[in-house]
């Protein structure tokens, strides 16, 4: 019998004489079954295998914590898989939707993530936390929108550079709208809502976009310099932030020792756990510094409890998925032929990546605390909900490319535009 499909068919078999008296079986299984490119398989496995390596972590994290307050171990790891348990599905149900379909949904999508963030401001729905108010509360579930602002803003960025693709030479072009939206986006929740570190990973996005647009440099580097600026000046202007940024330079402060009232405490007790794991680490569930000892254990320092209890080992091995993510996203910015999904794509790229690197910075004292989680794994449902829709969006974006020949098969050519896939012959 010989196998061959050569145009869409509906799933039916259709068994007809051949000359050497067998059958000849045509089945079409439509798109559902056909096969992806590699990249699609290599960012859909690094965003599995780093959700389900971020919940191990937080039910590490917070089991102590937990059975301290009387509460079940497993209370704070349950919430988190129930974002995971609706975030996966959706990201695999976001990767069927077209291009198109994205492009016109850049701006109702934007416009709707505003409408949410601008939320945090009516009282009685904005939520204080921190020094913050970037979290509301609707029916006692409580969610921070500047999350889906990152999607959205990136997704708007590509689709308004890609229809100026021709004229992105000129600086008006540039400037009109993406510096007056993307500012209006930035300042509500750096300056609104308080939330400095979201603020500059907005930042990088629209910095991100700009430069996989193909903008000439000259015209780069000005909303490059706006960028610091305004860092510098919302840094400036806020005694805590000015605080924890001086904190981060005086190491050496007494300070740093008292939970009360130093700034670097937590820091600190950050790089003794990373310290304490060693090479091959403590061992799961056996961090000492979730003990009380590092506040922020499952949210922006889950990294640090990672480093304590797997040791080098296990840092190397996120950084590893890390990077493979960044391969297979790269991937699809590089051998795309649509301006609109480089750019929303290096968007997207930059976005997961470099809050991913300034988390761990952070938490080896590279940088000063910037509240920023680990994307995939620290504790935190709309953070976790909104990388996996993004992912969604990367892997229908990872749709479009050519499936590799190994995939599809020796491929027979029969009329200029159209080829057949035959199978190997398997008996009569």
């Amino acid at each position: 019998m010989t196998a061959s499909t050569d145009r869409p068919r509906s799933a039916t078999t259709e068994n007809a004489p051949t000359h050497g008296g067998g059958f000849s079986a045509r089945v079409s299984l439509g798109r559902v079954f056909a096969p992806v490119p590699s990249e699609f398989l290599l960012i859909a496995s690094t965003a599995l295998i780093l959700t389900l390596f971020g919940l191990v972590m937080v039910l590490s994290a917070t089991m102590a914590a937990s059975v301290a307050r009387g509460d079940s171990p497993f209370e704070v790891v349950l919430k988190q898989s129930l974002f995971a348990v609706l975030g996966v599905p959706l990201m695999f149900v976001l990767s069927r939707f077209s291009v198109t379909f994205w492009k016109r949904m850049a701006w109702p999508a934007l416009i709707a993530a505003i409408a949410l963030q601008m939320l945090v401001f009516v009282p009685g729905i904005g939520v204080y936390n921190d020094g913050n108010t970037n979290w509301i509360s609707i029916a006692g579930t409580q969610m921070q929108p500047s999350e889906f602002l990152k999607l959205t803003l990136a997704l708007w960025l590509g689709y308004v550079l890609y229809r100026k693709q021709t004229l992105l030479g000129l600086w008006r072009h540039v400037f009109i709208p993406v510096v007056p939206v993307g500012a209006l986006v930035i300042g509500l929740v750096a300056v609104g809502s308080g939330d400095l570190g979201t603020g500059l990973v907005l930042m990088a996005i629209l910095l991100g976009c700009l430069f996989f647009s193909g903008v000439k440099l000259r015209i780069f580097v000005l909303p490059l310099l706006g960028v610091l600026a305004a860092a510098l000046v919302f840094a400036v202007t806020s005694p805590d932030r000015m605080r924890r940024i001086m904190s981060f330079l005086n190491v050496d402060s007494s300070d740093c020792y008292l939970a009360a009232t130093g700034d670097c405490y937590q820091a600190l007790h950050g790089v003794w756990g990373l310290a304490g794991g060693g090479i091959f680490g403590l061992g799961l569930g056996n961090s000492r510094e979730k003990y009380d000892w590092l506040p922020a254990a499952e949210h922006d320092y889950i990294f640090a409890i990672v480093g304590e209890e797997l040791g080098l080992i296990g840092c190397i091995v996120v950084l590893g998925l890390f990077t493979l993510f960044a391969v297979g996203a790269f991937h699809v910015i590089r051998k795309t032929h649509d301006p609109f999904i480089r750019i929303a794509a290096g968007g997207i790229t930059v976005w997961i990546v470099g809050q991913a690197l300034v988390n761990i910075g952070v938490v080896l004292r590279v940088f000063p605390v910037l509240g920023v989680p680990l994307p995939f794994m620290s504790q935190g449902g709309t953070s976790l909900l909104s990388v996996l829709m993004a992912c969604g969006v990367l892997l229908s974006f990872a749709r479009t490319l050519p499936a590799s020949d190994a995939l599809r098969g020796p491929v027979v050519a029969t009329r200029p535009d159209r080829a057949r896939v035959r199978s190997t012959p398997v008996g009569r």
